[in-house]
């Protein structure tokens, strides 16, 4: 039965043989080190960096979709992508904008 299934990833159009495998499997090195970069201060953060990370996830999440065969590795690194981007786009932006106005609320 295992056997079975592994032979069938391995014969798959986007099985381990294939670019449309390893692509998405290395691409998973940037969401993890936008992860790692949760512990980085918002103020070293990029908005053209996590911009780029946040398009790039949800514009591939959706091609993974749309193309022959699914492909849901892609798909599901892109999916965290975005998401990683997304959260690292909200510090940045509460860091940036939020924090300015409750520092000068509490000097009144």
């Amino acid at each position: 039965m295992a056997t079975s299934k592994l032979q069938a990833l391995w014969n798959h159009p986007a099985g381990p043989k294939t670019i449309h495998f390893w692509a998405p499997t290395f691409k998973w090195g940037i969401s993890i080190a936008n992860i790692a970069d949760f512990a980085k201060p918002p103020e070293k953060l990029s908005y053209p960096q996590q911009f780029a990370v946040t398009a790039t996830g949800i514009i591939w999440s959706r091609y993974s979709m749309v193309i022959t065969p699914k492909n849901w590795n892609l798909f599901s690194v892109n999916v965290a992508m975005a998401g990683t981007g997304l959260y690292q786009l909200s510090r940045k932006i509460r860091h940036d904008y939020f924090n300015e106005e409750e520092a000068a609320a509490l000097k009144e």
